[in-house]
């Protein structure tokens, strides 16, 4: 797959009309249409057909078969000028739906606009104490660049990509007991990768080297999932003047009213920790259903968020919400870490999320793109949840979709 973030002729447009109402093999055939798939490309998603045991064997140990989840399509979502259809693989109902009803109404004043960090990583190596006469701090910074040589030895080719390690420094931590610890930080640019395995190695091959020069044993060395230099950022606005329809049963709900609510459900959840965690799992709902489906590590994205939304002291939202000053538009955005990457990993193994990467285009092929687009996807998520909280309910819609698949199932 190309890893060049220009390299895919783009789709002019994202819509799928009534996508909802058809079969599964119709969906199948518009999404292979829409998407430039060949329609038995996309038969890597039938259970029969996807993931073999025989590559399940090889990627976890113990195997002893496969876990089926359901697999969907967001349509509507346009994402910093470009229409693109996104897999999310979740088990919960409401999720699709409420993404992409929201995804469309965004549309309408132009979609999702992002602000993407380069993808750096960091790695930390520990040390309990650290006694040498000089300074530590200045001593790390003394040998610096043939400490970055070094660790560019382990990542050869990393570096020849345009990444590697780009920096080391000193941090001092003070426990809540006890004297204070010393760890070694670096930032690795990770380009198209995740990284995790790559910062590991980095981080395992540079203790002795640090041990050496620092004339003390180390402790661990290992990568953080706080990914606090890898952010992504959505945006959009919202009309307050429209009418949005629920598309299930034609209720009715003009955003004008519900704007200044959804700014004080906000308001409430950047206040209250309590709130803020069910706020923040809904806005993890639509990041994870993406991530999962790109075959990206979800649990780590989980912990990087849920850490960055502590940052202050306080656990706060993750998103902001606010009217403008005209009163006419419903500012939204949304700041999180996203180490996600679009090589290696799984991507070179499970069938499905190779096909999920391809449906995605440029932003399967881009670890930035693919950052934007979660980001873009988990305000969706996070406007739909708010939206019904001070409508109706979250309950309406969402078990009205649960009663529905039980039906489906014979339950």
């Amino acid at each position: 797959m190309p890893n060049d973030c220009n390299e895919f002729i783009l789709k002019s447009t994202s819509r799928l009309p009534g996508f909802h109402a058809l079969p599964m093999g119709e969906r199948r055939r518009l999404l292979a249409l829409h998407s430039a798939q060949a329609l038995d490309g996309l038969r890597v998603f039938e259970p029969a057909l996807g993931l073999s045991s025989e590559q399940a064997d090889s990627m976890v140990e113990n195997c002893v078969g496969l876990f089926g989840l359901p697999l969907g399509i967001a349509p509507n979502f346009v994402v910093d000028g470009e229409a693109v259809l996104v897999p999310m693989v979740i088990e919960e109902p409401s999720i699709v739906a409420a993404a992409s009803h929201i995804a469309k109404i965004a549309a309408t004043t132009g979609g999702f606009s992002t602000a993407v960090d380069e993808p750096i990583m960091i790695g930390q190596v520990h040390f309990q104490r650290i006694a040498t006469t000089q300074e530590p701090a200045l001593l790390l910074q003394q040998h610096e660049e043939e400490l970055l040589a070094f660790a560019n030895t382990f990542c050869p080719g990393l570096v020849v990509r345009g990444g590697g390690v780009t920096e080391l420094f000193l941090r001092t931590v003070q426990p809540n007991a006890g004297r204070p610890f010393h760890v070694v930080h670096f930032h690795v640019n990770c380009k198209n990768a995740m990284g995790a395995n790559l910062v590991n190695t980095i981080a395992e091959g540079l203790v002795a080297r640090l041990e050496a020069l620092f004339d003390e044993r180390a402790g661990i060395a290992i990568l953080s999932n706080l990914s606090d230099q890898r952010l992504a950022r959505a945006y959009c606005e919202l009309p307050v003047a429209i009418s949005t329809e629920d598309s299930s049963d034609g209720d009715m709900a003009p955003l004008e009213s519900l704007a200044a609510r959804m700014v004080e459900a906000w308001r409430f959840a950047d206040a209250d920790p309590y709130r803020a965690a069910t706020h923040n799992k809904g806005i993890m709902n639509g990041v994870d259903a993406v991530a999962i489906a790109t075959g990206n590590d979800f649990r780590a994205l989980e912990a990087g968020a849920h850490a960055y939304a502590a940052k202050s002291g306080r656990y706060r939202s993750l998103s902001s919400f606010a009217l403008s000053p005209d009163q006419r538009t419903l500012r939204c955005s949304l700041e999180l870490p996203l180490a996600v990457g679009v090589v290696g990993g799984v991507t070179t193994v499970h069938p499905g999320v190779q096909k999920c990467l391809e449906i995605l285009g440029p932003f399967g092929a881009c670890s930035k793109k693919l950052a934007g687009l979660m980001a873009s996807v988990g305000l969706a998520q996070n406007i739909g949840a708010l939206r019904a909280l001070c409508f109706d309910g979250i309950q309406k819609g969402h078990m009205r979709l649960h009663a529905r698949k039980g039906r489906h199932v014979g339950a």
